[in-house]
């Protein structure tokens, strides 16, 4: 006796494919959100990191120059430069200029209405970058309070 299969053809029914589609769906709905939130978290971890490189360099050149901060005036060419024990600065490292650099540059801000500003202010408000006190060598993100990150936090916290 000779066995006679039959073929059947193999194919998704339509309630599979619906399946298959309503499980897309929900992975999308829950993973684009969490994707698009990615760069504004970057940005606020680049500002976390930039502030870091920041507050250190100015401490390490408060420690080798006797207390004293980094002028206001002078503050990007203090950092970025060599330096005497009294702040004079050069581009070449001699006998008297021993100091720094602390930088290669001065960071570019990386959020809020003033990205993309390296400069250093002294007064809060302006296009500047940088909001530095250099009687107490305190940086910040130069942004107003209502400015702030996915957590409400101002930037100018940070």
């Amino acid at each position: 006796m000779i066995a006679v299969w039959r073929k059947r053809d193999r194919a998704f029914s339509l309630i599979e494919l619906v399946v298959v589609v309503v499980i897309l769906g929900i992975i999308g709905a829950i993973a684009i959100p969490r994707m698009s939130r990615g760069a504004a978290g970057a940005a606020d971890s680049a500002l976390v990191a930039d502030l870091a490189v920041l507050r250190n360099a100015i401490a390490l050149y408060e420690t080798e120059h006797q207390g004293s901060y980094p002028a206001l005036a002078t503050f990007s060419a203090q950092l970025t430069q060599y330096s005497d024990i009294d702040g004079n600065t050069s581009a070449t490292k001699t006998g008297a200029y021993i100091y720094g650099p602390y930088l290669r540059v001065v960071p570019k801000l990386k959020v809020g209405s003033n990205k993309g500003s390296n400069a250093v202010t002294g007064t809060a408000g302006g296009t500047e970058g940088w909001l530095y006190n250099e009687t107490t060598g305190a940086i910040s993100a130069n942004l107003p309070n209502t400015e702030t990150d996915a957590s409400g936090t101002p930037y100018a916290d940070y």
